[in-house]
């Protein structure tokens, strides 16, 4: 057994039985050495404590000396600089929350920060940009000249994370320098939406383009505020007017393809946010009138938002704006201009949201009040201005037709009887003259005269549902014909006798390429509307020729409002063609004049009838599907080009050759691919064209390569039309 002496002998002891090894005292250790920077960061906070209690004597390098673990000789009180940091010229300081930094992870930042560079400088390359690797261009007399100022990259792209990298991106400046034809500063981004970019000259050009060729079919935005205005009073409101005058942008077909998806998603975020800004009405006003662009047509949700304009504009008290207080949390005191602009938007969601309702065949969500009644010659706040005084006369002449005309409440199908339809007819006949010689007095625009058309047109429809037995038969049909005849002219042609100021409007085909979605709807509805009196009994009574130049005429005029290549209304003009010549080929000659009287027959009337004036669309799809597409005759996996009107003794798919008057013309609008997917024929944005089989409800998809757009028949065209073209069509006998 040992004795404690022993014990504390051996203690003592050095290794081997040598000389005892002597302690390090406290006050010899250096507090930079490792034993202590890990003591240092086990406490997490200052070296100098331990439990709670201070060690005596306890020296603190410097944070330089820290972080390169060195011994420090800084002296704390009185302080005085270690000789490293005077030898090496450094600010020697002392902190108490000094975290050392990790080489390796600032190595790995250093890392990815090439690496984001990298991937800016082949951005750069892929806009046009060439990168001067010659070494002569790095001598400091070129630096200047080879160096891009960006604000964007000066400003916004600054590094957070690591102050010390901070204005690394100017490196990517010095790596580029542009050579067309001289040198010029990268574009200036200005707005960012998700990862859609714009830059100061798009965005100057885009914010022209709207005021110029959009404002005049919905004038009540201020064309002298700012983009950043527009930004900063909303930014829904500035990307949908980017979006609105990107569907003609020639700088960049893509532009809009592009946008669709961030804004889509800023839409419903928006919505979901439940919006506290009227400008938020502003900006859906715009959505409705001019639609994005969709991949199915059962995701349109056009209809649905004109429901929540209206809502939304309700729920801000727009419909009071002397009464804004009732309807807000906070107190409104208006101005004589804000209590303006209140009364123009809340005006400008009603003549949207009866467009919409119009249009789509369905009831509109609109609420003419004591705010919306006219007073003419009134120079008060509530003065709209003619244009859009003639505008909202126009959209309740609408609305008083379908509410009087397609609802009635005792009938299943909502349709008035033929006796009462009669007795409507001749009232609204006698309204409408006198809303026209009202709107024309006032010197309007010619895009409200085309919209005064449109109503007219939108009346006379009703010619479709009634008795082929009834008294006034073909005194309707005839009155059809004019209003059909009179719109389409108008749009095609215009009105030579206008005001010069207006001259601008009936150049360039302005009517159709800018023209609203309702438009567009009411253009289809003329199309069709000519098309199933061409090809009736009624055709020996009117002008057959003259009906049939305007058909190729309006069957090139829907082609040019296609914003994306092959979208709805383009394949809707092929659908026309296609019972056009379909009704040609198994009968060429009985729908021509030949002297006999005409035998009045039931071939005009509707099996659809719970669309409004709208009913006749539909009915020509489901015409259309029930006796081509179900009997083979519609397929169209073999047609390489659009098909022609009078084509009827041609293969479709054979036909090469175009008579270039009739032409659709060529406005350089975006070809976009698509992927197939599901068994309902929808179409979902995709790389390329994607063949659909193994399924008979199906029309093969075959090389089918273009976006479809915000569909204005529905759920109906979805999975149901297959035009599988590039080319344009050849039209015969034109």
């Amino acid at each position: 057994m040992e004795s404690p002496e022993f014990s504390a002998g051996m203690r003592n002891q050095g290794p081997n039985g040598g000389p005892p090894k002597r302690k390090r005292s406290i006050m010899e250790s250096s507090p930079a050495s490792t034993g202590d920077n890990d003591r240092e960061e086990r406490d997490d906070g200052s070296p100098e404590t331990k439990g709670g209690r201070r060690l005596p004597g306890v020296k603190r390098a410097c944070n330089e000396c820290r972080q390169q673990k060195l011994r420090c000789d800084v002296v704390q009180e009185p302080f005085s600089s270690c000789s490293r940091c005077n030898r090496l010229h450094l600010e020697c300081k002392i902190e108490s929350n000094f975290k050392r930094v990790g080489k390796r992870s600032k190595h790995a930042e250093m890392e990815k920060e090439i690496e984001r560079l990298r991937r800016a400088v082949q951005s750069a390359k892929s806009q046009g940009f060439v990168v001067d690797e010659d070494d002569d261009n790095n001598t400091p007399g070129n630096a200047t000249h080879s160096q891009l100022h960006s604000p964007v990259i000066n400003s916004h792209y600054s590094h957070t994370r690591n102050p010390s990298l901070m204005g690394s991106d100017e490196a990517v400046s010095s790596l580029l320098h542009l050579k067309r034809g001289g040198s010029y500063a990268m574009p200036r981004i200005v707005r960012e939406l998700e990862d859609f970019r714009i830059t100061e000259d798009d965005e100057g050009v885009l914010f022209n383009d709207y005021f110029h060729y959009y404002h005049p079919f919905l004038p009540f935005l201020n064309p002298h505020q700012t983009p950043d205005q527009y930004y900063q009073q909303y930014p829904l409101l500035y990307w949908a007017i980017v979006a609105v005058a990107s569907r003609r942008y020639g700088h960049d077909r893509s532009f809009l393809t592009k946008l669709s998806s961030p804004l889509t998603r800023l839409l419903w975020t928006t919505i979901g946010e439940v919006p506290q800004s009227y400008f938020a009405v502003k900006a859906l006003c715009l959505l409705c009138t001019w639609p994005l662009p969709t991949s199915t047509s059962s995701s349109d949700p056009t209809h649905i938002l004109g429901g929540v304009l209206m809502k939304t504009a309700t729920g801000l008290g727009l419909h009071r704006p002397n009464h804004m207080n009732d309807f807000s949390r906070v107190p409104i005191e208006l101005n004589k201009e804000g209590l303006h602009d209140r009364i123009k938007t809340w005006a400008v969601a009603n003549i949207v949201a009866q467009a919409v309702g119009t249009g789509y065949g369905q009831p509109a969500t609109t609420l003419y009040d004591w705010t919306l009644a006219t007073r003419q010659g009134d120079t008060s706040p509530a003065s709209l201005g003619p244009e859009l005084e003639a505008r909202l006369q126009i959209e309740r002449f609408c609305d008083k037709v379908s509410k009087e005309m397609y609802s009635n409440a005792s009938d299943p199908r909502g349709v008035a009887g033929d006796e009462h339809r009669a007795m409507l007819m001749r009232v609204y006949r006698r309204d409408y003259n006198e809303l026209a010689a009202s709107v024309l007095s006032k010197g309007v625009s010619p895009v409200v005269n085309l919209h005064l058309k449109a109503a007219g047109l939108h009346l006379r429809l009703a010619g479709f549902f009634d008795s082929n037995n009834s008294p006034n038969y073909l005194d309707d049909l005839m009155g059809l014909w004019r209003a059909t005849t009179s719109f389409l002219d108008f749009i095609l042609d215009g009105d030579p006798s206008c005001h010069d100021h207006y001259s601008y409007q009936y150049r360039d085909q302005y009517m159709l390429k800018y023209a609203s979605n309702f438009i567009q709807q009411m253009l289809v509805a003329a199309g069709f509307s000519l098309l199933k009196l061409l090809r009736s009994f009624f055709a020996k009574i009117i002008d057959f020729d003259r009906g049939r130049e305007l058909f190729h005429r309006t069957i090139q005029a829907i082609r040019t409002t296609s914003v994306i290549q092959n979208d709805l209304y383009w394949r809707l003009a092929e659908l026309m063609v296609q019972i056009w010549n379909g009704a040609g080929r198994e009968n060429p000659n009985a729908y021509r004049p030949d002297g006999t009287d005409p035998v009045v027959d039931d071939s005009l009337q509707l099996k659809v009838r719970c669309r409004h004036s709208m009913s006749l669309v539909f009915d020509s799809i489901w015409h259309w599907r029930e006796e081509y597409q179900a009997r083979g005759r519609g397929t169209l996996d073999a047609l390489k080009q659009p098909t022609n009107p009078d084509s009827a003794n041609e293969s479709s798919a054979s036909s090469t050759h175009l008579d270039s008057t009739l032409a659709p013309p060529s406005h350089g609008i975006p070809n976009l691919g698509l992927a197939a997917a599901a068994s309902n024929g929808s179409i979902t944005p995709g790389g390329g064209s994607t063949t659909m089989g193994g399924n008979p409800q199906l029309m093969g998809m075959n090389g089918f390569d273009t976006l479809d757009v915000w569909d204005p028949q529905h759920w109906m065209l979805d999975g149901l039309l297959d035009f599988n073209y590039t080319f344009v069509p050849p039209i015969e006998g034109a």
